[in-house]
């Protein structure tokens, strides 16, 4: 079975994070205004630049309002990785999202599929840096038993999203190569 590798990712977070905009961005190259997401969007993405060019990734960006999150789990069932999207400038969610993040990739994530932290809204003044994100959402906690890592980006600009792309392929290789290729 020949031709150019394909992976399928689940793209949550909470709600207003920009995973549509991520999503769109990555499609069309361009930023693409959106409306909150009720239900999910579905779109394959062959990525043209970077690590993973030729790569087609299959991308179920998912709903982040309460009654959506329950749902998450039944989408890890076919996927390769998890883009976890949390807004850099909303200080008051980051709990939330730890703890979403946190049952996600410990409770309901049973082949231990790689999980990246994006890191979106980095133009915005108010944004936490990286690391900070990081800490507030308990990357390095995760990390050290799930393959789990953190990348900045700016949806609006593209900012990031080529490296987030081939850091996430990469994960999804090793992971294949490890235990995960038996699941």
């Amino acid at each position: 079975m020949g031709g150019a590798p394909s992976v399928q990712v689940v793209m949550v977070g909470l709600e207003g994070t920009g995973k549509t905009t991520i999503l769109y961005r990555l499609k069309f190259g361009q930023y693409t205004s959106s409306i909150p997401t009720i239900g999910f969007n579905h779109e394959k993405i062959e990525i043209t630049e970077g690590k993973a060019k030729g790569v087609t990734f299959t991308v179920w960006d998912i709903g982040g309002k309460d009654n959506m999150r329950p749902l998450w789990k039944s989408y890890l069932r076919s996927a390769d990785g998890i883009l976890f999207v949390v807004d850099s400038s909303d200080k008051e969610s980051m709990e939330e999202a730890r703890i979403e993040l946190m049952k996600l990739v410990k409770t309901q994530n049973p082949h231990n599929i790689p999980t990246l932290v994006i890191a979106n809204k980095q133009d915005l003044r108010e944004s936490l840096p990286p690391e900070e994100v990081a800490k507030a959402v308990g990357v390095s906690e995760l990390s050290s038993s799930h393959a789990c890592q953190l990348l900045s980006s700016c949806a609006v600009t593209g900012e990031g999203l080529a490296d987030a792309m081939d850091v996430m392929y990469d994960m999804i290789r090793k992971w294949k190569k490890g235990k995960g290729k038996n699941r």
